[in-house]
């Protein structure tokens, strides 16, 4: 499928999603060499939860379809999943040679540009591309202000409109170490 057909299919479950009252008007899909590879639509109203949006919904369903030991992946199956190591890429300034591949080679095209919680999750999985069809202003307008969030991110913590601060990290330094110390931490 061409860029604007998978842009289309995007939009077509934003609508599904708003017609059927399961949310807002978002709707996402992630595709390699231009085959879908998932779908999600956001699904807050029809479950409560607040991180159903689209772009998360898809991320979800195509790890469940790329990894066949899924819902749990063995320690000995990690190499025929998205766990599987591949070399970082050229340029980058992460500090280790080799990360599990997640979704790189994949794209999203979403209705709506990703909120910060999606953002972080399209990073995270390492997709090649997000594309977007509406930009803040237009999500803005109909009420769903990630601006807000996007423009408080850039502050200290102590002007964050939600209360941050660090809280005993000698109860934290025990959990990295028990990751730093495991030989077998597979970097995600």
């Amino acid at each position: 499928m061409a860029p604007d057909e998978l842009m289309n299919e995007a939009c077509r479950l934003a609508i599904e999603s708003v017609r059927n009252a399961w949310g807002g008007p978002f709707g996402a899909v992630i595709a390699r060499g231009g085959e879908i590879v998932a779908q999600g639509q956001n699904r807050v109203l029809l479950t409560g939860d607040v991180t159903a949006h689209a772009e998360i919904e898809a991320i979800r369903k195509a790890v469940q379809v790329l990894n066949p030991e899924a819902p749990t992946i063995a320690v000995e199956h990690r190499n025929q999943s998205t766990l599987a190591m591949v070399p970082a890429p050229e340029g980058t300034q992460d500090r280790f040679p080799q990360r599990a591949r997640m979704l790189v080679g994949m794209e999203m095209y979403t209705t709506g540009m990703p909120c910060l919680m999606c953002m972080s999750a399209i990073y995270w999985a390492r997709l090649d591309a997000a594309y977007f069809a509406s930009d803040l202003a237009a999500t803005r307008s109909l009420g769903f202000d990630d601006a807000i969030q996007y423009e408080d991110f850039t502050k200290p913590f102590t002007e964050r409109s939600v209360k941050i601060e660090q809280l005993r990290p000698d109860l934290g330094a025990a959990a990295y170490a028990a990751w730093s110390d495991n030989p077998d931490n597979h970097p995600f």
